[in-house]
């Protein structure tokens, strides 16, 4: 029979400093998160994924760089807003982007799309007949990079 696991509140009622620490900073974060994502627009807060005070400046965590932009217009009514809530002074905002590498947000890697030999040689051929010198010499230096990054020489 399959014992059924227990929840992590049992751990904190162990006394233990360490765990008590950690658990009272994730329920500072959550706090503080809440609070913002209250002053934000809803599609903008739900955004939002995680937050955290360190040397006077909020971190901010998002999943793309569009959203971090559209965070930094807020800036100003967040660090307003975070003053009051928080028990360490804020001066300054970041805003980060959680990356695959840190393991939270899957995200899948692009390839750039090579064209065809034949396209890139139709290419080059039409950028023969251009009569801007600038525009020709660009299309010329375009059709060897894709033709390098093709493999074919």
């Amino acid at each position: 029979m399959l014992k059924k696991s227990s929840p992590f509140n049992a751990p904190l009622s162990c006394q233990n400093k360490t765990i008590a620490y950690y658990h009272q900073q994730i329920q500072q974060q959550k706090r503080i998160l809440q609070h913002i994502q209250a002053v934000l627009p809803d599609t903008l807060a739900k955004q939002t994924r995680h937050c955290l005070i360190k040397d006077k400046k909020l971190l901010i965590y998002t999943d793309s760089a569009i959203w971090a932009t559209q965070l930094r217009f807020y800036s100003t009514i967040i660090l307003a807003g975070i003053t009051q809530q928080s028990p360490e002074p804020v001066e300054t905002i970041q805003i980060k982007i959680v990356t695959e590498s840190t393991g939270v947000s899957p995200t899948t890697t692009r390839k750039a799309k090579i064209p065809s030999a034949t396209t890139i040689e139709a290419m080059r051929n039409d950028s023969l007949i251009v009569r801007d010198h600038q525009l020709q010499q660009a299309l010329l230096k375009l059709s060897a990079t894709l033709q390098r990054l093709s493999g074919k020489n």
